[in-house]
């Protein structure tokens, strides 16, 4: 199985690496790109059939190391 992992800043998080890619895009000319925001994209694979325990092993895994919850959110898929 394989997990799809997405990592966002929380809403409200400044974010200056959005903000220069946002400024970039307008010196570009595209001129209605506006509030960007980077995040990060990972991919597991699991040795794991049973989709609940892969499902608790990927919420433990972003708990613990791959997302920090305070300023971060995360979700993810299962394939």
């Amino acid at each position: 199985m394989k997990a799809k992992i997405h990592v966002t800043l929380k809403q409200g998080i400044l974010d200056p690496q959005g903000k220069a890619i946002e400024h970039a895009l307008d010196s570009l000319g595209f001129k209605h790109a506006a509030n960007v925001r980077v995040g990060k994209y990972m991919e597991v694979d699991l040795d794991e059939t049973d989709r609940a325990k892969a499902d608790a092993q990927v919420k433990q895994m972003c708990e613990q190391l791959l997302a920090n919850t305070v300023i971060e959110d995360y979700r993810y898929e299962l394939q």
